[in-house]
């Protein structure tokens, strides 16, 4: 028995001056009819007025019938993803999130290609965090304020990071042991941060609200001291203010990093 809301269908729009599928959609009843009347300024709708324009009118198909509105978003968005900017469609859709960029066939992408992700991680040294401590003991950490924190706490088991240190360069090159947690929760080798020897002094800031520092743990592959850092002005390689960043657009980046310590990303995300 057909479910009461499978009521969907997905169709398709084709220019019959060369057959060339242009747009996609979903939607129930006579939806699908619902364009040839748009007098919007959007690509499809200049392509169907230049279709009449050239005294024919565009070949409308459904492709799939007596489907769930989810069902129908994720063909929809299948198809999209399929002809990708061959199509006149404004919206990627529902489901982006979980298909591939296009024109990345050629790369091995995190989250696709490997289990986990490849970010920039900025040290944000201060009077909260030093490099050298982070370097020793194998942890980063980001606080004072949930915007800081938020982005650090997720980063996942597996995680590969590229640790950068503003002033002087990439200094570390790491895998996610743990997720963050806050700094009063936090042990190395089972010993709290403040029984360690440290350089920086306001670990424990605001340790007992939500504005805490939350250091991850970290096991460091490469790694150098600040002066020994990697970087190459006007080379066009990633920094940014940001906490946490994916490298997975930075080609340059990457391929300076895995030059400048040795590496190779692939190697390392299949290693975990």
């Amino acid at each position: 028995m057909k479910e009461s809301t499978a009521e969907y269908y997905v169709y398709v729009y084709i220019d019959p001056r060369n057959f060339e599928e242009f747009y996609y959609g979903k939607g129930k009843a006579n939806r699908k009819d619902a364009h040839l009347k748009d007098d919007s300024d959007s690509e499809k709708s200049k392509r169907i007025k230049a279709i009449f324009k050239a005294g024919l009118s565009p070949i409308i198909k459904v492709i799939a019938k007596e489907l769930t509105e989810r069902e129908a978003f994720l063909i929809e968005k299948t198809l999209i993803w399929k002809l990708g900017k061959n199509l006149t469609n404004q919206s990627s859709g529902h489901f982006a999130e979980k298909f591939r960029p296009h024109d990345t066939l050629h790369l091995d992408l995190a989250h696709f290609d490997f289990k986990n992700g490849l970010y920039y991680v900025n040290v944000g040294e201060g009077k909260h965090r030093n490099w050298t401590d982070c370097r020793k003991y194998g942890f980063l950490t980001a606080g004072q304020h949930r915007k800081y924190s938020d982005p650090i706490r997720t980063l996942v088991k597996g995680d590969i990071i590229a640790a950068y240190l503003k002033g002087f360069g990439y200094v570390g090159i790491g895998r996610v042991k743990k997720q963050a947690v806050r700094v009063n929760d936090f042990k190395i080798g089972g010993k709290l941060l403040n029984t360690l020897e440290l350089n920086a002094l306001g670990y424990y800031n605001n340790c007992d609200n939500e504005n805490s520092e939350f250091p991850v743990q970290i096991e460091w592959i490469k790694s150098v001291d600040r002066e020994n850092a990697k970087w190459k002005s006007k080379n066009g390689l990633f920094s940014s203010q940001l906490i946490k960043a994916s490298l997975q657009g930075q080609p340059k980046t990457i391929e300076f990093l895995e030059k400048e310590f040795n590496i190779n990303f692939n190697e390392i995300m299949l290693a975990e």
